[in-house]
């Protein structure tokens, strides 16, 4: 058996194990097995592998998590220990200043929001608490998640919770296939900073924005709490795991899925649409002159 072989039959089976949609498995499985039949993988290095079955992947199934990634640097086999990962990862979002890029006030007492991340709630919770501080005065509010990849569902929970009152808007659900359960996440009762409310909102998309920053997008539209300007997101709305399958190829399998209790469904695939819909360079514009006629 060549290396592109073992690294698919090790991808496969954890894909056919862990993905949230069982049923998709067997036809996902059947795709890369019939291209490898046909030699589709012969003669590529190790990342344009990643780059042609990935390609394969989402052709059998449209979901953007569910990829094969190339790393330059070797990555261990080992099962990490979680407190090695998390320790990584807590470096990295304070590297990042845990998604908080800019905090400011612009003409007309008008409050901008930059997040890069959205941080676990256990991380970034005292600066969002100190961001909200800075913009308690203003009379609205730019959310700016043109640059937003992704991050934690307790942080969009804690984001979130700033724009409702206290602990009675039920914001999403997750279903995890490893458990068979759902998580339901509702705004929190207790906040480091002051709750941002009766004042309006936009929130600027991109096509970059993605998975957590789509979700924090998401749940402010359907609770129209928010104005979304600009770009339709790129669409990924599954919580994903990451495994090495080889020491420079790892596959990403979404294992839950989340299921917003106002529309039923989630972003997956199709983005989230704005409200106003013009290109992502022109939306802060378009934001501040739609709040300055909110604010009349």
């Amino acid at each position: 058996m060549t290396l592109h072989h073992e690294i698919l039959e090790t991808a496969l089976a954890r894909i056919t194990a862990g993905y949230v949609f069982p049923e998709q498995t067997a036809g996902i499985d059947a795709v890369i097995r019939r291209r490898l039949a046909e030699s589709a993988y012969d003669g590529l290095d190790e990342r344009e592998l990643c780059e042609r079955v990935t390609a394969d992947l989402q052709r059998a199934c449209p979901d953007k998590h569910l990829r094969l990634l190339w790393s330059e640097e070797p990555q261990s086999m080992e099962e990490e220990p979680e407190e090695v990962s998390r320790g990584r990862f807590e470096a990295f979002s304070r590297a990042n200043n845990h998604g908080v890029r800019r905090v400011e006030q612009l003409d007309g007492n008008i409050g901008y929001l930059d997040l890069s991340m959205i941080a676990p709630a256990e991380l970034g919770g005292p600066l969002f608490g100190a961001a909200m501080h800075l913009l308690a005065a203003t009379d609205a509010l730019v959310v700016d998640l043109r640059r937003c990849l992704g991050g934690s569902p307790e942080g969009v929970q804690l984001w979130c919770s700033y724009f409702f009152p206290g602990d009675e808007t039920h914001l999403n659900d997750i279903y995890d296939r490893a458990t068979d359960s759902i998580r339901q996440y509702w705004t929190v009762g207790h906040l480091a900073g002051p709750r941002y409310l009766d004042r309006p909102v936009a929130v600027l998309t991109s096509a970059v924005t993605f998975s957590g920053g789509e979700e924090l997008a998401y749940n402010l539209k359907v609770l129209e709490r928010a104005t979304l300007i600009g770009e339709t997101t790129r669409g990924g709305a599954h919580p994903t795991s990451r495994i090495p399958v080889s020491p420079h190829v790892a596959v990403t399998v979404p294992t839950a899925r989340s299921i917003n209790p106002v529309t039923g469904t989630n972003w997956e695939g199709v983005g989230v649409l704005p409200d106003l819909a013009l290109p992502a360079d022109r939306a802060l514009e378009a934001a501040l002159e739609h709040l300055r006629e909110q604010l009349g």
